[in-house]
């Protein structure tokens, strides 16, 4: 079955920097158009960056241009989120998944980005 886990998510200061990692299994990760997205208490899920298959695009939020970089690793089906100058408003548990969901509305834990001086 799918399963997506994120990791890589921690306690940072504003201006710093941390890289989310996305291990997918149960799906063929490759022809697949991967998203991460970010969610606070109370609020819809956001998309935040995107990356097509074979990484021959991106694109992102207005929140993360410039700031965030979408990568993928299709040999070791792991999707990426480089973040750098971060600001307490990027708070947020981020998930990943495929573009569209490889199953249903199956996601996985999230990864905790805490902001704070």
């Amino acid at each position: 079955q799918v399963q997506l886990v994120e990791s890589g998510g921690g306690l940072v200061q504003p201006g710093g920097s941390l890289r989310l990692s996305c291990a997918a299994s149960g799906f063929a990760f490759r022809m697949y158009a991967m998203g991460w997205y970010r969610q606070t208490p109370g609020n819809e899920r956001e998309l935040v960056a995107t990356i097509t298959t074979a990484g021959c695009s991106t694109t992102y939020a207005d929140s993360g241009k410039g700031r965030f970089t979408i990568s993928r690793d299709d040999a070791k089906k792991t999707l990426y989120l480089q973040m750098v100058s971060l600001k307490p408003e990027d708070t947020a548990v981020y998930y990943c998944n495929g573009i569209p969901r490889p199953s249903g509305d199956y996601w996985g834990q999230g990864t905790q980005v805490t902001v704070s001086s």
